[in-house]
């Protein structure tokens, strides 16, 4: 039986995923993520270990794991990660060495994109542009089937460009933890929205939805301006790849009004007579990045 594994290492969470070579899930589980970097190595050659023994399997699987950063073409090491303790660290090798088999990694939301233009929501689609709207902001592009991370390993790194046409109230945006200003991850992530809507220090946008219903005018205000901002984000990456679909993961990928309003809210920054690039829900919710991983050695 040959099995393909995908782990997703999130900041508070890590999932494993094994996959039977039709797809077919035969194991699945999470545990919470260390806050050091070799208990992150630990946990990872334990999830591979056990899964392994676990399911009988008769030769070491292939390993793909998506983290909240990516690998530095240059250095090897991995850089950008809200995770910290992974910054400059060599976590394919490291890994590598202690499964005794290679292992490769990607972002996170290449790995979301890899996922839902396989068998999700982008299933069909031959340009497929997705994001993660969750404690942080990112995106991946798969085109026909491919992954395109690029010359540089930072294709899709949508969340760390700026907003588009900003109003005056917006400009010159807040400072992002990349050190830069106005990055659409600083106006567009979950924490970005609490603190529209509660106030600077506020990081939990759950229930806001609920609010906005129930007549809290502070709540409708911060979904309306944070429809306008993704709306306005996502014309700019259209009128640069001009994706078939657009596929929204991410905690805040479950507010059900942005598929609605979203898409109108596009068109008037759309370069074109006609916006139909599709907006749609990830189909596999928060595991599309596990199970992109386990897709990361289809590559070639």
């Amino acid at each position: 039986m040959d099995l393909r594994i995908g782990i997703d290492l999130g900041g508070t969470k890590t999932e494993i995923v094994a996959l039977a070579p039709d797809g077919e899930v035969r194991l699945r589980r999470r545990a919470r993520t260390p806050g050091d970097y070799d208990g992150i190595l630990g946990l990872l050659t334990g999830l591979v270990v056990e899964a392994e023994a676990e399911l009988g399997a008769a030769a070491p699987a292939p390993v793909g794991i998506g983290i909240p950063g990516s690998l530095s073409p240059a250095t090897g090491l991995v850089r950008n990660a809200n995770t910290q303790c992974l910054n400059g660290r060599a976590l394919d090798a490291d890994l590598a060495a202690r499964l005794g088999r290679k292992v490769r990694v990607s972002n996170d939301a290449n790995c979301l994109a890899l996922s839902e233009a396989a068998d999700g929501a982008g299933a069909g689609h031959g340009v497929v542009f997705s994001v993660i709207l969750g404690t942080g902001c990112g995106g991946g592009i798969v085109v026909g089937g491919r992954l395109i991370e690029g010359y540089n390993k930072v294709g899709g790194e949508w969340g760390h460009t700026p907003l588009p046409w900003m109003t005056p109230g917006e400009f010159p945006g807040p400072r992002c933890w990349c050190g830069l200003q106005g990055c659409l991850e600083t106006f567009l992530c979950g924490p970005a929205l609490a603190a529209d809507w509660k106030g600077a220090g506020e990081r939990d946008a759950g229930g806001i939805a609920e609010a906005a219903a129930s007549g809290d005018a502070a709540a409708r205000g911060a979904l309306e301006r944070h429809a306008s901002r993704l709306a306005r984000a996502l014309a700019a990456i259209t009128n640069l790849i001009d994706p078939d679909a657009i596929v929204l993961g991410g905690g805040l990928s479950n507010l059900a009004h942005l598929y609605e309003e979203v898409p109108r809210l596009m068109e008037p920054w759309i370069f074109g007579d006609v916006g139909r690039t599709r907006l749609l829900r990830a189909r596999h919710g928060d595991s599309s990045g596990v199970f992109g991983a386990a897709r990361l050695w289809d590559e070639g």
